[in-house]
């Protein structure tokens, strides 16, 4: 039997494998460094169980990748075809799974003899796994040990061997913290917009992982509402530090330009917090697209700065969508970049929709705006919009996070 169609054998349904794939992105450790936390338990379990090899490992889409070898001659990771790692995964989402241990005391003598791990001489003779558990509970990896020996377990060893793969889990993905900034992050969004008649404001930031780059904000300044939304490159933990930065120095500077005058410009905002995180920026070689924008509600009037979004949509009351042009790089990108404002009137019955790029590739091959264009024609009202995105980001998990603002003049009486 090839490797390939041995794999086939514990394949997953695609939707639960989809799923599970996004639970081992979510963790942030695929080829990251090795760390002294799983060298521990590694040792741990060569001298307590009395084996000559031990891992903690990941199990990818085509992969198996592992954090932490002790013992076994491996350059990162092997084909997950060729591994026993694949069955003590998929044995998990069985119906009749009752204990996680997989424990094969002569590897030669299973259905597992022809893997070229077992086959080569001074092969693994026998093997035990334990399936981690990752975000939504999915088995993202396994902790193994091996033999070069056909060997058993008793009772004291199969003990020993489910606590040390317990201490590799609870290493494995860290959830206090994640938990913890995933949660700071929500309670920064802003609150449902009141006080603003005439209008109505919808919005949602869905976070590929458990914390994101995106963001968006608004708020009332004595000549109006303020309105940001903005893509800080990257995800995870490193982006969710980046986009607090973005979120609070435009607040600042939002609100004083506000209090300069009647004269002044929303692109002032923008020039000096790109000013301020330039250091911030260039010393994590990141960038951060945005649209910023100012509604003076008594007359619909919308003051615009798009720097490198190039996602900002027009629709007209007879649904009618067109993009608004940008004006500028993302910040970031080049020192000393100036950013001008455009404006827009927002007509009785019309909004403005501002989208991330993760809505951009649920809706359309992430490139081409026209299925985007007509997806919002589609669904022109913005509640209805939300509410499809919400759907469809559900439907298919996407690898980046999908943001959307989307704000609407209510019709004349």
């Amino acid at each position: 039997m090839s490797d390939r169609s041995f794999g086939a054998r514990f394949a997953l349904p695609p939707a639960v494998e989809a799923e599970r794939v996004r639970a081992v992105d979510q963790l942030y450790l695929l080829d990251s460094p090795p760390e002294d936390r799983f060298a521990r338990v590694t040792s741990m379990a060569r001298c307590a169980l009395g084996v000559p090899m031990a891992a903690v490992s990941l199990i990818a889409a085509d992969r198996q990748w592992f954090k932490q070898v002790d013992g076994l001659n491996l350059d990162g990771s092997i084909p997950r075809e060729q591994t026993i790692c694949q069955a003590t995964v998929a044995r998990t989402y069985e119906d009749d799974f009752s204990d996680p241990l997989l424990v094969i005391e002569d590897t030669r003598l299973s259905e597992f003899a022809e893997l070229p791990a077992i086959r080569a001489d001074g092969g693994v003779r026998f093997y035990a796994g334990y399936p981690l558990r990752g975000p939504g509970g999915h088995a993202v990896g396994t902790f193994c040990v091996y033999d070069t020996q056909p060997r058993t377990f008793d009772a004291g060893q199969r003990r020993t061997f489910v606590e040390l793969a317990g201490w590799a889990e609870r290493e494995l993905h860290s959830s206090d913290d994640l938990e913890r900034a995933a949660a700071v992050q929500r309670q920064l969004l802003p609150p449902p917009l009141a006080g603003l008649p005439g209008y109505t404001v919808h919005a949602l930031c869905l976070p590929a992982f458990a914390v994101g780059g995106d963001f968006y904000d608004h708020y009332l300044v004595p000549g109006g509402v303020v309105f940001t939304l903005a893509d800080v490159m990257g995800k995870g933990l490193a982006a969710a530090i980046l986009t607090a930065t973005v979120r609070s120095a435009l607040r600042g500077a939002s609100r004083a330009v506000d209090r300069s005058g009647a004269q002044a410009d929303i692109a002032d905002a923008v020039n000096a917090v790109a000013h301020q995180i330039a250091d911030d920026l260039s010393g994590t070689d990141s960038f951060v697209t945005l649209v910023h924008l100012m509604l003076r509600p008594e007359d619909g009037v919308l003051d615009y700065v798009d720097a490198g979004h190039g996602f900002v949509l027009h629709v007209r009351g007879d649904t009618t969508v067109t993009p608004l042009p940008g004006s500028g790089l993302p910040l970031g990108v080049v020192p000393d970049e100036i950013w001008t404002s455009q404006r827009v009137e927002l007509a009785p019955g019309e909004s403005v929709i501002l989208a991330s790029d993760g809505v951009l590739d649920l809706v359309s091959d992430g490139c081409d705006v026209g299925p985007a264009l007509r997806f919002v024609a589609e669904h022109a009202d913005p509640a209805e919009l939300c509410a499809q995105i919400r759907a469809l980001s559900a439907a298919h998990p996407a690898l980046d996070d999908v943001t959307l603002v989307a704000i609407h003049r209510e019709p004349l009486p």
